[in-house]
């Protein structure tokens, strides 16, 4: 029975049901005080639900019962790392190296409590070896953020460009670690979600205080239109001092697509007190004023993004978008029509289309008042003649004669005047 609650506690556990989780735990162990797994699962449910002394205190119940349960080892050095408790956290991952001496998790857990002493070249020494064993895994994306540690640690006069020949393989050259959160943005972007994301949730799990990690997510949750979890996680980067504009940037466009319209000009101000020559922060601010109905600052953000950089065609096209909302229609079209030919050049067939949607939009828009314009005019002439449409046409064809070349609503307007001015008479 006991075996068939613990599987009914990890189906819980696996679909987020923590506390679920945690009562079918507690069955199983009340049927078996000695069960230990059940102690290491129920330690990892209440970890995952924020009760971190509840999940030591069961990680240390498993490991009475299974001295050499690796897992529950790993987990509570993590617990304890979270609490700023580095010395009990090294003691626990000496163990489980001690008992998987190549556990690369373990080795690259270790360099990051070493570095947090303060003792850089045993960290440097446990990243290498962490990086060595990711790579025998073939897990490039963690070997290369363990070498980017490396490279972080090392002084800058002795510092040299470290690749995987630093560990007897072939030569290939590391990404910074900004390019490699960029590199996990586009994986994003090409549809590697899960991928990416479980990157990032695996250097959150590392070290939960990684403010660029949470700045990442944050980016990949927006892209995906989690705009709930993109905030909550931007809000976390802050909280762990990662002040750069791009946290303020992409909350500000969260907050925007929320309708916080406010909230996000807020936040635009802020990244550009820090990155002032940034014209895409001029252009985003933009945006929002122009969420706003504030068209006239909207324009002047568009003009100052330009300034900076007269080839950006997401700029001609909101410009474009400002224009038409205060009825500037051929200052809209000449917008939109640089933006086409920019977006062109790039082959950027998407936003291209974009554009000449909206300029078809205008053009439509004149046809259609034009259209309109006729019809008034001609509404207008056949009341004059009385409703004889027979007369109309007459004297419509006499304007021609006499004015060959014209459009038909001059022929129209012409007609009206002359009638209009005889009456006069």
């Amino acid at each position: 029975m006991s075996n068939s609650y613990y599987e009914m506690g990890m189906e819980k556990a696996k679909r987020k049901d923590y506390a679920g989780a945690i009562e079918e735990f507690n069955f199983a162990l009340q049927e078996n005080p000695y069960f230990s797994l059940a102690y290491y699962q129920r330690g990892l449910a209440y970890y995952d639900s924020g009760a971190v002394i509840q999940g030591i205190s069961d990680y240390t119940e498993a490991i009475k019962l299974d001295a050499t349960c690796v897992e529950a080892y790993y987990a509570r050095a993590i617990a304890r790392l979270g609490l700023k408790n580095l010395p009990s956290a090294l003691v626990d991952i000496d163990k489980v190296i001690a008992l998987q001496p190549n556990h690369a998790g373990a080795y690259d857990l270790r360099g990051i409590i070493k570095r947090k002493t303060g003792i850089v070249h045993e960290a440097i020494n446990n990243f290498k070896k962490a990086a060595e064993l990711y790579l025998h895994q073939k897990d490039a994306e963690n070997c290369r953020l363990c070498m980017e540690k490396i490279k972080q640690l090392q002084p800058k006069e002795i510092s040299v460009p470290l690749t995987t020949s630093t560990f007897s393989t072939n030569s290939v050259p590391l990404e910074s670690e900004s390019e490699y959160f960029i590199q996990l943005i586009e994986k994003a972007e090409k549809g590697d979600i899960r991928e990416a994301i479980e990157h990032l949730n695996w250097a959150l799990k590392v070290d939960s205080q990684d403010g660029k990690a949470y700045c990442c997510r944050g980016v990949v949750n927006f892209k995906q239109g989690r705009y709930r979890e993109a905030l909550s996680d931007l809000n976390q980067a802050l909280r762990f001092n990662f002040n750069d504009a791009i946290v303020y940037r992409n909350r500000g466009k969260v907050r925007l697509h929320l309708g916080d319209n406010q909230g996000a000009i807020a936040d635009f101000n802020l990244a550009l007190q820090i990155q002032p020559e940034d014209s895409l922060l001029y252009v985003a601010r933009g945006n929002a004023y122009r969420s706003t109905g504030n068209y006239y600052g909207a324009i002047e953000d568009y003009n100052q993004a330009l300034q900076m950089n007269p080839n950006d065609a997401q700029a001609y096209y909101n410009r474009g978008i400002a224009h038409t909302h205060i009825e500037e229609m051929q200052k809209a079209v000449d917008d939109y029509q640089r933006a086409s030919s920019i977006y062109l050049e790039k082959e950027d067939w998407d936003s291209y289309q974009k554009v000449l949607d909206s300029l078809n939009k205008i053009n439509n828009n004149k046809n259609e008042t034009k259209q309109n314009r006729y019809a008034v005019l001609r509404q207008r002439l056949l009341r004059m003649v009385g409703g004889y449409w027979e007369i109309a046409e007459r004297l419509i064809d006499e304007a021609k004669y006499h004015f060959p070349g014209m459009s038909e609503e001059w022929y129209v307007s012409k007609v009206i005047d002359e009638l209009e001015r005889d009456r006069g008479r």
